[in-house]
């Protein structure tokens, strides 16, 4: 028995299609190449400013590479915002991520749609097999201090807790900071980033107009 779809029944099938397909190549493109975002801590500062809205490029984490120094990232939030002092005296240097997604919707949901997701902005300081050392209000990368235009004049890097400030970026591994040092919670409390925790590089700031273009 064959039967017959109405015209009318046909044009509602192929918008679903088309909607079904426009959303599965937007998430794709999310994921995979690149997406807006909205600058809402002032962590960055005077660099960026919160409601600043930019547009983060992805195809370093699709492709495994690894960011280059200056390059200012986004990432997946630690579990823990603070290594432990037993944590340091072991040696651990990296951030943990403890509190991963089980099962295939979860890790879609989480990843992917970025429901309850936090990620952080920073810059990256140092890469990997590299000593960072933090002390008189600067930072010492390989024995010789690192400059850093980009901060306010003025602007000292301390430890608050005092644990990371003498240490070797781990393997695949980068170690990264806000530009406003004394309002940012970075990897001076949480410990180094694993390249598979990185999201993104910031691309271009689009919003507001008058400071359209790339971002250093």
């Amino acid at each position: 028995m064959k039967v017959e779809i109405s015209p009318k029944v046909k044009e509602i099938l192929e918008w679903i299609y088309c909607i079904i397909i426009a959303v599965v190549l937007a998430m794709l493109v999310r994921f995979y190449i690149g997406t807006p975002t909205i600058v809402k801590q002032p962590s960055m500062y005077p660099t960026l400013k919160e409601n600043q809205r930019l547009w983060l490029n992805r195809w370093g984490r699709t492709i495994h590479k690894l960011p280059q120094k200056g390059d200012i990232i986004t990432f997946e939030a630690p579990s823990e915002t603070y290594l432990t002092e037993e944590d340091i005296q072991k040696g651990i240097v990296t951030a943990q991520y403890e509190d991963e997604p089980n099962g295939i919707f979860s890790k879609f949901s989480y990843y992917v749609l970025e429901v309850n997701k936090t990620s952080y902005i920073k810059r990256v300081i140092a890469l990997p097999g590299e000593h960072v050392q933090i002390k008189n209000g600067k930072v010492y990368i390989n024995e010789e201090e690192y400059k850093e235009d980009y901060l306010q004049p003025g602007v000292v890097t301390d430890m608050s807790r005092g644990e990371m400030s003498d240490f070797i970026v781990p393997e695949n591994c980068i170690f990264a900071m806000g530009d406003n040092r004394t309002k940012s919670t970075d990897c001076r409390a949480f410990g180094c980033i694993p390249l598979d925790k990185i999201e993104s590089k910031v691309l271009i700031r689009f919003w507001p107009l008058s400071l359209f273009g790339k971002v250093e």
